[in-house]
């Protein structure tokens, strides 16, 4: 039985830039920010991923790119 605790996950902003396009939903301007996340056990670090998320500046939803 392997029983895994995770204590904590930080993320830290890396920038921000404006992406190309608009929202779907209101027409605003997309903001691109590149996010750093670090997942910790306890004391020792497992893994770190730098993932970009895409928002709306105008509504400040969350969107999705597909390829």
């Amino acid at each position: 039985m392997c029983l895994v605790l995770l204590c904590s996950e930080e993320e830290k902003v890396l920038g921000t830039q404006q992406a190309p396009g608009s929202c779907p939903h209101c027409g605003g301007a997309v903001m691109a920010t590149d996010v750093e996340s670090a997942r910790r056990l306890c004391f020792l670090p497992l893994s770190r991923s730098v993932k970009r998320k895409y928002s709306c500046t105008h509504c400040s939803r969350r969107l999705v790119a597909y390829p």
